[in-house]
């Protein structure tokens, strides 16, 4: 039952009574009370004004009344300037609490039956995934499960750029400095194999300005179908490729569909003649084709090059048509850093001038760069901090901070193993995902790691602390289900933890609105607070009589059941022992 649902149900009612006019409840405005006012939830008066005929604190005041004579779950009402102030009874509170309880999918809203389509992490096959990406997986894998929560089709998808004059630079690279080198014989993954070649030429396009012909040759040579360079290309992508799959296993990334530059490309080039029959692309003498948006307040935007090759946004173009072809799309989600936020205004822009309606639809999540204390990060430098270096520091940051703090003292090595795992992805994850995405960001590891502050583990240590209590319930044969709570008296400190518990629909749908997982975090962290604080003041176990003993174990357990799902959507898993 959502409460604002149900009082502009019974509101509506009221006014039937007092007035004899119907009105429809979705009609009724109802909001939660702002935080200087008593009250749970508001109903805005004016609009009935007209029914009423009275002056709005005459007419609050006879609704509230009503409200409160004939509604047993509304124990009282007050009248600010024609807002009607209602607070809901412990009765009401307490159904809310056995239909959470009893609901396992609470959270999840109902289907909407529309597609969506994430595209996210999208990387370049000519270096190992960094700490920019992981912010990009992180945001694109819990953005979607997000929108499957909030009842959307989710489709998850990457496009892998693995073609271009950046990969031949790696190629060359290997060529001319590796001496034949495999992942094999250098012991590295394959990624960071060819994310050092990158850097190298870097390094020997310093020496030899000139070597930026052979790399734009070498594409050329690529685009024909050279088997030679076709053959280099398909082994190194492969190292590249391999090294991706691991580290996406180990961050718990999965896509429905992947996507390959080298497959697309050519898709554009069919819009780009469309878009020349139409006569909203032009031709130059040099044979290269441009789209004018001067008009549109841009700039004149490169289709095809003067030697016939495509450009990124060629691909882009071709691949956005038949995604929303194949798939039926509602809506298209990129999840790309805000330094491409140009890119997708003419990306929307051109699409829009060929015709197609659903360029609309198009929707750019557009999040800030990562920095790290020590300042920005940059590829061709080798400055990056890979994914997986950084991974491993975050278990390493877990280890030492539980060691320190005893934690992990009673559990055998493999299961403090996978607790020092689960504890650094859960800082990573949380660290980086309680920032809103639109935000630029300061990674720091030891901060994110903090047992006691707003972090991943500070919610896990939680979320054992309720599992631990349930097991020592169990352990005494004391046994609790949502039909222990009827009747059982609810203090201010538990009717103040269902409430927020209410929420989480509320906030899920919110989330989902507004692409943002960081309003689920902080749910989540907020939760977690509420929880601690309540465990400090009231007794559980101790509890003597049966019947409270029983409804706290049903709300701590509904807590630490909603505190996952939360944490699910986050991609953080939260271990029940630590």
């Amino acid at each position: 039952m959502i409460p604002e649902i149900f009082i502009a149900a019974k509101a509506s009612e009221a006014v039937k009574a007092l007035y004899g006019a119907d009105v429809e409840s979705s009609a009724l405005q109802v909001q939660a009370t702002r935080k200087e006012f008593e009250g749970d939830f508001t109903l805005v008066v004016f609009p009935l004004l007209k029914i009423s005929h009275a002056a709005p604190d005459a007419t609050g005041e006879a609704i509230g009344a009503w409200l409160k004579a004939n509604v047993p779950e509304i124990s009282g009402y007050n009248v600010v300037k024609g807002f009607l102030n209602l607070l809901l009874s412990e009765l009401f509170w307490s159904e809310q609490f056995s239909a959470m309880a009893s609901d396992p999918a609470f959270g999840q809203l109902p289907p909407t039956g529309k597609n969506i389509m994430v595209e996210f992490s999208s990387p370049n096959t000519n270096k190992p995934l960094h700490l920019g990406h992981v912010r990009n997986n992180l945001l694109g894998a819990s953005v979607s499960n997000l929108l499957k929560a909030a009842g959307h089709n989710v489709i998850k998808t990457t496009l892998v750029n693995d073609r271009g004059v950046h990969i031949c630079k790696s190629m060359l690279a290997w060529q001319k400095s590796f001496n034949g080198a495999t992942p094999e014989s250098t012991g590295k993954k394959g990624d960071h194999l060819v994310g050092d070649c990158y850097v190298e030429y870097s390094r020997l396009e310093k020496e030899n300005p000139a070597l930026i012909d052979e790399a734009h040759e070498m594409l050329r040579k690529w685009e024909k179908g050279d088997p030679e360079v076709r053959e280099l290309w398909k082994t190194m992508n492969g190292w590249v490729l391999d090294g991706f799959e691991q580290t996406y296993k180990t961050l718990g990334i999965s896509f429905d569909k992947v996507y390959y530059e080298s497959q697309t490309y050519l898709l554009g080039k069919e819009l780009v003649q469309k878009g020349l029959d139409m006569g909203v692309f032009e031709k130059e003498a040099d044979g290269s084709v441009w789209c004018d948006l001067t008009a549109d307040g841009l700039d004149r935007k490169l289709l095809i090059r003067s030697d016939g090759t495509s450009v990124y946004i060629t691909q882009d173009l071709g691949t956005a048509e038949r995604r929303f072809s194949e798939y039926k799309l509602d809506s298209h989600v990129y999840v790309v850093g805000d330094e491409q936020n140009y890119h997708f205004q003419v990306l929307k822009l051109i699409l829009g001038k060929l015709g197609f309606k659903w360029s609309d639809a198009i929707y750019h999540l557009s999040y800030g760069m990562v920095e790290l204390p020590e300042g920005k990060m940059k590829s061709r430098e080798g400055t990056v901090v890979d994914a997986d270096d950084l991974i491993a520091s975050m278990y390493v940051e877990a280890k030492t901070a539980a060691e320190e703090s005893g934690k992990s003292a009673d559990l055998s090595d493999e299961q403090k193993d996978k607790l020092y795992m689960t504890v650094g992805l859960g800082a990573l994850k949380y660290f980086i995902l309680k920032v809103d995405p639109k935000k630029k960001m300061l990674f720091n590891p030891k901060e994110s790691i903090d047992f006691n502050g707003n972090t991943g583990p500070f919610i896990q240590y939680t979320h054992a602390r309720i599992r631990s209590i349930l097991r020592k319930a169990d352990e005494r044969g004391i046994s609790h289900c949502a039909a222990d709570i009827p009747g059982a008296a609810l203090n201010s400190k538990e009717i103040r933890l269902i409430k927020l518990l209410n929420t989480f629909p509320q906030k899920v749908g919110e989330a989902a609105a507004a692409f943002s997982p960081a309003l689920i975090a902080n749910y989540a962290y907020d939760l977690a607070k509420e929880f601690n604080q309540y465990y400090q003041q009231t007794q559980i176990l101790r509890e003597e009589d049966e019947k409270v003993l029983k409804a706290r174990l049903v709300l701590i357990q509904t807590l630490a059941d909603i505190l996952s799902r939360a944490a699910a959507i986050l991609g953080i898993e939260l271990p029940d022992r630590m």
